[in-house]
């Protein structure tokens, strides 16, 4: 079966512009218009928990992209912690999310590196678990998810780190998808920060549908 193209820009229909710095209202509007046309869809899908949904979204195609990397760096470097001196995630869906984060608060010239949780550890030289420059033990480090649905891959991520010895209280998530995350974090003692939730998410998809629809 073939994949329809998650962005369908060209030379001649270009992506967002982002030229200059968009305020904060704005910038989170044209992040939630990727999103809602990159990576949601609305049909059967069967999650990797199991679960069966009517809503799949995939940021991947948003986080991979030049105005989306953009957009996530600025919007989630707002959530981090004031203390925090690095920012994490577990593999793959975090990779891009950490390296943005750092990137945009040097371009602040605010000092925050990015770390990487493998989902096991190497399996050679160190075996390690973590990627990237390892702050002191006791620094406070802030989570990154891409899509918390029951918070498994976060949770995982914090668990690692608080091993490693660091102090971790929160998790900054692109989307929420409202199926128990949330609480899975307050009971591990996590405040989950969210630029989106997924009712957000879905119902402008669906508002573009219906414009869509009647245009045609």
């Amino acid at each position: 079966m073939a994949i329809p193209p998650t962005n369908t820009a060209s030379p001649a229909h270009p992506g967002p512009a982002l030229a200059g710095a968009p305020d904060a209202a704005s910038a989170r509007a044209t992040l939630l218009g990727l999103l809602s046309e990159r990576a949601y869809r609305h049909g059967t899908f069967t999650l990797a928990s199991g679960r069966t949904s009517h809503h799949y979204v995939n940021c991947k195609p948003v986080s991979l992209s030049g105005p989306g990397l953009a957009l996530l760096g600025r919007l989630m470097l707002e959530l981090v912690e004031a203390q925090a001196v690095a920012v994490a995630g577990l593999t793959l869906g975090a990779d891009p999310l950490v390296s943005a984060v750092a990137m945009q608060a040097a371009l602040e010239g605010r000092s925050l590196d990015a770390l990487i949780v493998r989902k096991e550890a190497k399996g050679h030289g160190t075996g390690a678990w973590l990627e990237g420059p390892l702050p002191a033990p006791g620094s406070r480090i802030t989570v990154l998810e891409d899509v918390v649905t029951t918070g498994g891959s976060a949770l995982k991520a914090v668990r690692q780190l608080q091993e490693a010895g660091y102090a971790v209280d929160r998790v900054v998530a692109i989307v929420d998808r409202q199926e128990g995350g949330a609480e899975a974090m307050a009971a591990a003692g996590l405040d989950l920060r969210s630029l989106f939730l997924l009712e957000e998410v879905a119902a402008l998809a669906k508002a573009g549908d219906s414009g869509s629809a009647e245009a045609g």
